[in-house]
């Protein structure tokens, strides 16, 4: 047993009225005994469970991002010099609505604006469906490859995919305590704010609940980070809804967009199958009209003025739709194919 997580642990988990908040510095100690499981895991699966009833100030989330900054694997910064975008997406997945993140990756790319993913296999609880099985069906396979690896198909193709067994093996191995304890900790928090990467780069994550938002709004400024966006997206993801207002967080203002007011509908593609939602991906890329592919306009073309591509909204989706029409996101999806079948020869 480990008798500094210990104390710790005391502090979390002494119950409502008399458990404390851990200092940043405690929080990232706590979060590196659990990643390299020096903490027992009768201790571990008690911190994880005790930390989510208390709920996580922003000085713990700053401490275990430290945590995660300190162990986890990054990309260098990219040869281009263009703008980096992580788009970060909750790691257990979408089970209602269809996914648009993956397309959105490669409008951006095929406009110039360098973009990072991260994520894992399906993590409970949720078990929903992963951004690594999409890429697999569309026959783009980030396992097995090296950092280097993925780092020469970055440089090369202005997009990068992290994978957590393969690139932060530490935190996969907290993956089981997930499956245990059968509710999200707060490292489903965590993982939104991470950005796998060494240079500048603007992160756009998701969240459900306000509560949460500002959590990582505080956390952020406590670090000194400033270039994010934070999105009410569809599930928690970094998705813009079409059926509801999309609340947007642009550092400590606020936007608020409905689909409508643009000239789309509310329709919010569902999620049937992964199966039915790689073939919607692949009639998009070959030119056919969709509410799937009106949902990809409306993200991407959101994405494209953030990060400085287009002078408005609407120039915006103008934008993202030529890009889709004339071939240039297939093209790009191909690129990016041929770019990891060099790699892996390296």
């Amino acid at each position: 047993m480990s008798n500094a997580f210990r104390l710790l642990l005391r502090k979390v988990a002494s119950g409502t009225h008399t458990s404390k908040d851990l200092t940043r510095a405690e929080a990232e100690a706590a979060l590196v005994m659990i990643l390299r499981q020096e903490a027992t895991p009768a201790q571990i699966g008690a911190f994880l469970i005790a930390h989510r009833i208390k709920r996580p100030t922003f000085e713990e989330m700053a401490g275990m991002l430290d945590a995660y900054d300190r162990l986890g694997s990054k990309l260098a910064p990219v040869t281009n010099g263009k703008s980096v975008i992580i788009l970060s997406s909750p790691y257990d997945g979408r089970s209602r609505t269809a996914p648009v993140t993956p397309l959105t990756a490669l409008v951006l790319a095929a406009a110039g604006i360098n973009v990072i993913m991260h994520g894992g296999d399906r993590m409970p609880t949720k078990e929903g469906v992963p951004f690594i099985e999409i890429w697999q069906g569309l026959d783009i396979h980030w396992q097995s490859l090296t950092l280097e690896q993925i780092q020469a198909v970055l440089n090369q193709t202005g997009f990068g995919f992290i994978y957590l067994a393969d690139h932060f093996p530490l935190a996969q191995a907290i993956v089981t305590y997930r499956d245990q304890i059968g509710k999200r900790p707060p490292l489903a928090t965590l993982e939104l704010m991470w950005s796998p990467y060494q240079g500048v780069a603007h992160l756009a994550c998701g969240f459900v609940h306000p509560p949460t938002e500002t959590n990582m709004r505080q956390a952020f400024a406590l670090r000194g980070f400033e270039q994010y966006t934070t999105i009410k997206g569809s599930e928690g993801s970094c998705d813009l809804p079409r059926d509801r207002s999309a609340i947007i967080g642009l550092g400590e203002e606020r936007l608020i967009l409905n689909a409508r007011d643009f000239g789309f509908s509310n329709f919010e593609v569902p999620f049937t199958s992964t199966a039915e939602l790689i073939k919607e991906m692949r009639q998009v890329l070959e030119g056919e009209e969709s509410e799937y592919r009106r949902s990809l306009i409306w993200n991407s073309g959101f994405y494209l003025w953030r990060m400085g591509g287009s002078s408005s909204l609407e120039a915006g989706f103008t934008l993202a739709e030529s890009l889709i029409v004339s071939g240039k996101v297939r093209e790009k999806l191909e690129e990016v194919k041929q770019a990891i079948a060099e790699a892996s020869k390296l």
